[in-house]
């Protein structure tokens, strides 16, 4: 049985949920409770060095880096697909996870955490405009990858668009307005069942 710890609000246990949900695989949830600091307990730290969520345990094998957790499962369960089997098409959609995780996630916890959860006394201001101008940039050149395509990879919906779906849903929060192709492409992964169902409340 595949054991995941998570927390809700958690934008990259999110789409390991969003994943698990996808592929219909049953799986236990655990909540690592954040607030009070459980993900610092000597027991979590046994089994995430990092302190961090999400922590993916099937038949103890341990996993906790979300891109590397979404790759095992597609290994491990591969039907249905969300990776292309053709080579090219399966670097492709590799390229942009990894990209995902570098040109907008990174940026993006520079705006998010703090408007979801910090006082604006607090806000970073300078650092946020910079990383807002960084995810301009990003979605710029996605704008022209997606010019005519309903997904990002061989016209499927697939692990390159699910990485990419808690941070999108936050680009109202960050005050960023996404050119039309990009528009389209967000509104038709935030209306998938699995996005629905893992929406974060806050």
């Amino acid at each position: 049985m595949i054991r995941l710890h998570y927390h809700p609000l958690s934008t990259f246990s999110r789409r390991v949920r969003i994943a698990l949900i996808e592929k219909r695989l049953a799986y236990e949830p655990v909540l690592v409770d954040l607030a009070k600091g459980k993900h610092k307990d000597p027991a979590y730290l046994a089994l995430n060095p990092y302190g961090r969520v999400p922590t993916l345990e099937e038949d103890g094998f341990v996993l906790y880096e979300s891109t590397a957790i979404l790759t095992y499962l597609e290994a491990t369960h591969s039907t249905p697909a969300l990776l292309p089997s053709e080579p090219r098409q399966r670097a492709l959609a590799e390229m942009h996870m990894k990209l995902c995780d570098l040109q907008l996630m990174r940026q993006a916890g520079i705006i998010i955490f703090p408007r979801r959860f910090l006082p604006k006394e607090r806000w970073n201001l300078t650092a946020m405009a910079e990383a807002k101008a960084e995810i301009e940039k990003h979605l710029a050149i996605l704008e022209r990858q997606l010019h005519g395509k309903q997904y990002l990879v061989a016209e499927q919906f697939g692990l390159a668009d699910i990485c990419y779906i808690p941070g999108i849903e936050f680009l109202p929060l960050m005050e960023i307005e996404p050119p039309p192709a990009v528009a389209a492409w967000r509104a038709r992964l935030l209306a998938r069942p699995s996005a629905v169902e893992t929406k974060p409340s806050v």
